[in-house]
């Protein structure tokens, strides 16, 4: 495991497969704050095992380890719920960024995945013709701190950014999650991108 001797994290587990990474939960007393996890476990793949902890244990974030990198999969993977989506090939250097990040800001997103999201939001750009028609109405607040979320800003920066207290930015960020149908922070980087309300900088 690349992080298993890192000093700034703690392998509490670790499993060959999804119903047993299922097991070890169950036995467990203090849950993991990030999972990682493989698309191709065998038992349970990683959309399955991601869609279940996303049901039953949402407080886990989780970061998809893949070989597979097509567009489809991993905007998909981002919209069910994960946190980050990394190639199989990555380095430590990378995954301990994506742990720290995703354990930090709620997620992870590297240039691959961006430029994906990019992609993403050109080609729907070109099937909507109204693209500029957000679904659901922002208030002037939920914006700001939607536009803090897609720069990485914790809830205890947006809150000293916009002069509010933390606990009423989770209320914005769990208003915002509610209001858009997102599972999670990423998810709400997506719905940002998708209607240009963020735009991505290379």
């Amino acid at each position: 495991m690349l992080v298993s001797h890192t000093e700034e994290f703690e392998l509490i587990a670790e499993v060959e497969s999804g119903t047993a990474f299922l097991e070890e939960l169950r036995k467990m007393k203090l849950l993991p704050d990030v999972a990682l996890i493989d698309m191709n476990m065998p038992g349970m793949n990683g959309v399955e095992l991601n869609n279940f902890l996303h049901r039953r244990y949402p407080k886990i974030k989780v970061i998809v380890i893949s070989v597979h990198t097509q567009d489809r999969l991993i905007t998909q993977m981002i919209e069910a719920g994960v946190a980050a989506y990394l190639a199989r090939n990555c380095d430590k250097k990378e995954l301990v960024t994506a742990i720290q990040t995703v354990h930090k800001s709620g997620f992870y997103m590297n240039d691959a995945v961006l430029k994906v999201l990019r992609r993403a939001s050109e080609f729907h750009n070109m099937v909507i013709k109204n693209i500029n028609h957000i679904p659901i109405e922002l208030t002037e607040r939920e914006t700001q701190v939607l536009l803090l979320i897609c720069k990485e800003y914790t809830n205890v920066e947006i809150a000293a950014d916009l002069h509010l207290s933390a606990r009423t930015v989770e209320g914005h960020r769990n208003n915002l999650i509610l209001k858009t149908g997102c599972r999670n922070t990423a998810g709400l980087v997506l719905f940002a991108v998708k209607y240009h309300i963020f735009e991505m900088e290379f």
